[in-house]
C-alpha cells in the first residue's frame, strides 16, 4: 500500500502518542489532537525535548485551540496481562475512540498503529515532524506526570514525583529496599528480580529469627 500523504487543507488530520512504555510503575497514556489550522500553536515539538514548565503551558494551549482532543491510558493490570506494546496500542485506541468524531486520517508516532475505523500512517519520529503528533506527545506527557505525581502521595517512599517511574538509579534502590508496591509493573524484569530479591529477604530473616 503506497504511504498517505500527509495532510492536505481539506482534510481533519488526528495526531496520536503515547507516553509510558519504558517506566517499571504506573499506567500508559495516549493522547491524540486534531489541530484547528484557523489558531495555530507555536513551539510545538516532541515532548522529550521541552522543559516540564514549557509543557504544561503548552498542554494548556493545545486543550484550548485544538479542534479536539482526547487521552487516554491502559492500566498496569492490562500492560501486565497483554504486553506493553499492545497496551499502548490500546491507549491509543482509546484515545481516538473518544473524540466527538471520527477523524480522516490518523497519524500515529512509531511503527505500529491500533485497529482504527479511518486511514492510519505510522511515522517514525512523528513526535518531532508532525505538529499533531508533537500536540499528542504533550498531552500524553502531562496527563501521565500528572497521574505519577498523584500516586507519588499514595507510594511516598519510591519517588514517582521524581522519575515518573523510569528506571532510574533512585528507583532501582527504592525497589532493592523496599520491593515492588501494587503499580509497579509485574512482567518487566526488573520488576521481577526486586520482587524476588525482596522475597529471598524476607527468607533470610525468618530464617535468623528461628534461629536464635
Amino acid at each position: 500500500m503506497p504511504p498517505l500523504p500527509i495532510a492536505d487543507s481539506k482534510t481533519l488530520v488526528c495526531g496520536v502518542d503515547e507516553a509510558g512504555r519504558g517506566p517499571l510503575a504506573g499506567p500508559v497514556y495516549a493522547a491524540c489532537v486534531v489541530l484547528n489550522p484557523a489558531r495555530p500553536i507555536n513551539g510545538l515539538a516532541d515532548s522529550k525535548q521541552l522543559s516540564e514548565k514549557r509543557r504544561d503551558t503548552l498542554a494548556l494551549e493545545i486543550k484550548q485551540y485544538a479542534m479536539a482532543w482526547a487521552i487516554a491510558f491502559a492500566t498496569v493490570e492490562e500492560i501486565d496481562r497483554i504486553n506493553i506494546l499492545q497496551a499502548s496500542l490500546l491507549a491509543m485506541q482509546r484515545a481516538v475512540q473518544s473524540l466527538p468524531f471520527t477523524p480522516e486520517r490518523v497519524l500515529i508516532d512509531g511503527k505500529h498503529s491500533p485497529n482504527l475505523d479511518c486511514a492510519v500512517q505510522t511515522i517514525v519520529n512523528g513526535d518531532r515532524l508532525i505538529p499533531e503528533i508533537s500536540a499528542a506527545s504533550i498531552l500524553a506527557k502531562t496527563a501521565r506526570d500528572a497521574e505519577m505525581l498523584r500516586l507519588h502521595h499514595i507510594y511516598p517512599r519510591y519517588g514517582f514525583d521524581r522519575h515518573k517511574g523510569y528506571p532510574t538509579k533512585a528507583h532501582f534502590a527504592a525497589l532493592q529496599q523496599h520491593g515492588p508496591c501494587e503499580i509497579h509493573r509485574q512482567s518487566f524484569a526488573p520488576v521481577k528480580a526486586s520482587q524476588q530479591n525482596a522475597a529471598h529477604g524476607r527468607n533470610n530473616d525468618e530464617l535468623q529469627r528461628k534461629q536464635r
